[in-house]
């Protein structure tokens, strides 16, 4: 059985028409997948959905066996145990330090030993290449740094599975390449990642697998050098054609 199991997830915004029609996708433990497709096709719908942000009309999610009820606050709960995820936007509290944003989550949503957690949080952000930033403020922080901040500020919560929504897309380009960085990081780590993102060069590298979506559907998933050299479908074949020319 794989370790995230994703079967025939369905979702629409409001009761409007669905965003996610039977979307189905495994992932093993220390797999790095990568979800690609054009704006609107559904990808960051699947991690906010896979974290309670979003509810299933239909489908099954299941964690290492164990399946996820999105109607039961215990069932969620211990869901959101196992997922962190980072979004596009940092969302740092401006009012406290670098140190300070990794560990409050651990102390005050779990309760930990503050002593621990910020041993941790040091830790974690000497890890994403920030040891000499812990006092910093955001405001004194680049973009890219911020971002490295908010991965640290996921894996601070001990996930077992991380979920990364276009990470990059806020980013001056010349920052784009540190966050890149960190991630590749983590891949060698053995970390479980979900990545949307539009970075091509970075999908065909980092991701064993790769999942094109289109208005809602996934339509093609494989490796990387068959997603890209060689698909299968039309659709992708437009894509990838669309993509690769610029």
């Amino acid at each position: 059985m794989a370790f995230l199991s994703i079967a025939g997830l369905t979702v629409s915004y409001s009761g409007k028409a669905d965003v996610l029609r039977d979307v189905s996708l495994e992932v093993e433990r220390g797999e790095v997948v990568g979800l690609i497709g054009p704006s609107g096709s559904g990808k960051s719908t699947i991690l906010r959905t896979l974290v309670g942000l979003m509810k299933p009309k239909a489908g099954r999610v299941s964690v290492d066996g164990a399946p996820v009820d999105y109607s039961s606050r215990g069932s969620l709960r211990a869901a959101r145990d196992r997922f962190a995820i980072v979004f596009q936007q940092y969302n740092l509290f401006q009012n406290m330090t670098a140190l300070r944003n990794v560990a409050i989550a651990p102390t005050l949503v779990k309760k930990r030993d503050r002593a621990q957690v910020e041993t941790e949080a040091r830790a974690l952000l000497a890890r994403v290449g920030l040891a000499e930033k812990v006092n910093a403020y955001p405001d004194e922080l680049s973009g890219g740094q911020q971002q490295r901040v908010a991965i640290a500020r996921a894996l601070a919560l001990k996930p077992d599975i991380l979920l990364l929504d276009e990470v990059t897309a806020a980013l001056d380009p010349e920052l784009v390449g540190e966050v890149l960085d960190t991630i590749r990081a983590l891949q060698r780590d053995g970390m479980t990642m979900l990545i949307v993102s539009h970075e091509m060069g970075f999908i065909r590298e980092v991701a064993s697998r790769v999942a094109f979506l289109d208005q809602g559907s996934v339509v093609e998933i494989g490796p990387p050098a068959e997603i890209f050299d060689a698909p299968k479908s039309p659709r992708l074949r437009d894509f990838t054609s669309r993509i690769l020319r610029h």
